[in-house]
């Protein structure tokens, strides 16, 4: 595999003014601001490891949640702590986000520090329920900011009010890391930081987060590190013919993202990605990747089908449709290549029995959350990012949804 280099200088910046210092091929960053609440969840963490509290992470079920929710276990396991439970929600019957029967499941497990990663910061009634059962909620996300916070005890993101930190377009993993070194400090052995910089840089990429400032040493450093990976979940992509970092990159990305939530909550990804055995990390993977084939061949006849019906309507600001036979997990990546096809704002969502879970995808400068924020009294839950997002709907709500997002994007 060909080696990839960090840079040997960087401009970063901190306030008015910007700091970069060479050394050793990377950049050691001078008087930049911490994200905020960042050491006062690394501390809890601490006295939670201390005093033996329970501890569950809850994260979503894609590859940028799945790689924040093993950074941050390892980081605890390697002070001595333990996580006991591991929650990945199943898209497509519990939606995105925290929800009450995920809530329930973990229910037997109360008291406990209950982390969310790459999700929660749009879950207000949810996190109000966990405290009910007896959680304190720690959220660690990097998703938009909507009009105010969940009562959780101690949020991370950079996108709040108030933080002060000059970088915000973390992947959710990429905020972990930040949280692992703030946890670990010296412990985080140059070997263990590469790991965990291996799993920030494919979230990263799987996110389509931009690639600028501290998201090109994560991103640069991860890949340079993954040929020589020791996780035999990335190992088994690393020993194939392919030799671009990159590409090796997409393939694993491609065998997560068609992964399902198997038995106990657990994420196929996350299974994979934490398997102890080459032979083990060989079997998951080939059949991830064959799921990854169907999936793409679904993905290509919602496109066409949605196309189908598009072509039949003119005029409108934006695009919204729906089929009870469009996966919400296929909604997505079927969203971007209509958005890519039309120029206009997306809207594809997969109709269940009493509501539906929707993907949003916008053209570049359109901002898609905006519009949900706008809508919000139709919407259950909504969230995400400027161009990538997501909303769940009552099935009662569909047409006055539509016709407020026609309102929105009119004026």
């Amino acid at each position: 595999m060909k080696s990839v280099n960090p840079p040997t200088k960087r401009t970063y910046y901190s306030g008015a003014k910007s700091v970069s210092v060479r050394y050793g091929g990377g950049v050691k960053r001078l008087n930049k601001p911490e994200i905020k609440n960042l050491k006062k969840a690394a501390d809890r963490i601490k006295k939670a490891i201390k005093k033996e509290e329970r501890i569950i992470l809850y994260g979503d079920a894609d590859m940028d949640g799945v790689a924040s929710v093993i950074i941050l276990k390892e980081a605890i396991a390697n002070l001595g702590g333990k996580v006991i439970a591991v929650y990945f929600p199943d898209r497509e019957t519990e939606g995105y986000g925290i929800n009450e029967d995920a809530l329930n499941y973990s229910e037997k497990h109360s008291p406990a520090l209950f982390i969310t990663v790459d999700l929660g910061i749009g879950n207000f009634k949810e996190v109000k329920l966990a405290k009910k059962l007896g959680f304190e909620v720690m959220i660690v996300d990097h998703h938009k900011v909507l009009n105010k916070l969940p009562a959780a005890s101690i949020i991370v993101n950079p996108k709040q009010k108030g933080d002060s930190y000059p970088f915000k377009e973390f992947a959710a993993a990429g905020v972990v890391f930040k949280l692992a070194e703030a946890l670990l400090g010296e412990k985080l052995t140059p070997a263990l930081r590469n790991n965990f910089l291996e799993l920030a840089a494919l979230a990263t990429i799987a996110d389509m987060m931009t690639q600028e400032e501290d998201n090109i040493e994560i991103v640069t450093m991860g890949l340079a590190s993954l040929k020589n990976t020791f996780r035999p979940g990335l190992k088994v992509f690393t020993e194939t013919d392919e030799n671009n970092s990159r590409a090796i990159a997409q393939k694993i990305i491609s065998a997560c993202h068609a992964a399902g939530t198997a038995s106990g909550h657990i994420n196929e990804a996350y299974s994979l990605l934490t398997s102890t055995s080459i032979k083990e990390a060989e079997h998951l993977a080939e059949e991830l990747l064959e799921k990854s084939y169907e999936r793409q061949q679904k993905i290509k006849e919602i496109t066409e089908e949605a196309e189908g019906i598009i072509s039949k309507k003119t005029g409108e600001s934006i695009i919204f449709e729906g089929s009870k036979d469009w996966p919400i997990l296929m909604a997505g990546p079927a969203s971007s290549k209509i958005c890519n096809i039309y120029k206009k704002p997306v809207f594809l969502y997969s109709q269940k029995e009493k509501d539906s879970q929707g993907a949003v995808r916008t053209p570049k400068g359109v901002d898609g959350v905006k519009p949900m924020i706008y809508c919000s009294k139709y919407l259950e839950t909504y969230g995400g990012h400027p161009q990538a997002g997501g909303f769940r709907i009552k099935n009662k709500d569909l047409g006055k949804f539509k016709k407020c997002l026609i309102k929105y994007f009119q004026k």
